[in-house]
């Protein structure tokens, strides 16, 4: 039932941004905002009441994992709403968070691994910290959508339904940077308490597992990006594209337990 609350107030909220977005009232922002937020409260209260009474991080199975990572990127989502009042991204944000928890109502509910593996301070830090990271890091990719569309519009002087909608390329790329500047160390905070858990219950730090191996492969890319963005001055629409193409990386190693096997495998089975 609880589900099922926090999903309509999810799919509320997105009608309210989409509303925003098409009539530029702020109305239907506050309103469709308001249902976000609730959405976001009560799946807040699902997740720290399972893990209060289990002691356990709530992704045992694939159904789970991805009900966090939704949760994940609606938190991110407001946080960095109150700083920016980018009030467009809404509409973008709402429905990627709508239907990762519509895919993960489709995935058997049933524990696919041991409990004892998500106990522990590290587990928590591990999970919580990666799910933010990748969070922000999703969130840097649809301001780069947005950065793109709005430029175009500038470029082509097409001074209509998007461009009015849409916020400054300043603002645009200062949020983008802010994403990723965020994402970064809760993903270097994530990955080392990854490798004290897993030192911890197999014996070693490393294991040449395809979701480690890819998660190395992210955190290069990011490190990259933000090195260039601080010493060569990579802004506007190329920070943005890299912020779209990091989105893509991020998407495989999440994904990439489900083609390879490895310590990761049982947490993404169908």
């Amino acid at each position: 039932m609880l589900f099922v609350l926090a999903l309509s107030a999810y799919v509320t909220g997105f009608f309210g941004y989409l509303g925003y977005l098409i009539f530029h009232q702020e109305i239907y922002h506050k309103v469709g905002h308001y249902f976000f937020v609730l959405g976001l409260g009560i799946q807040t209260f699902v997740l720290l009441s399972s893990f209060m009474v289990s002691g356990v991080m709530p992704v045992e199975n694939l159904r789970e994992t991805l009900c966090f990572t939704a949760w994940a990127i609606a938190l991110i989502y407001v946080g960095f709403n109150l700083r920016f009042r980018l009030m467009v991204l809404g509409a973008f944000v709402a429905p990627l968070v709508c239907g990762i928890m519509i895919a993960s109502s489709l995935f058997s509910g049933s524990s696919a691994v041991s409990p004892d593996l998500l106990k522990g301070v590290w587990t928590f830090v591990h999970i919580t910290a990666i799910f933010l990271g990748d969070g922000a890091f999703i969130l840097a990719a649809c301001v780069g959508i947005i950065y793109l569309m709005q430029e175009r519009a500038i470029k082509k002087k097409q001074h209509g339904f998007i461009y009015h909608r849409l916020p400054s390329l300043e603002v645009l790329d200062k949020m983008g940077y802010a994403c990723v500047a965020f994402g970064f160390p809760m993903l270097t905070f994530g990955m080392i308490a990854g490798f004290i858990y897993a030192q911890s219950v197999w014996g070693k730090w490393w294991s040449w597992d395809p979701k480690e191996l890819w998660s190395v492969v992210t955190w290069l890319f990011y490190a990259a990006l933000l090195h260039e963005r601080l010493t060569v001055g990579w802004r506007g629409k190329r920070a943005a594209v890299m912020a779209i193409i990091g989105l893509a990386v991020v998407l495989i190693t999440f994904g990439v337990n489900f083609f390879l096997l490895g310590h990761h495998t049982q947490f993404t089975k169908f």
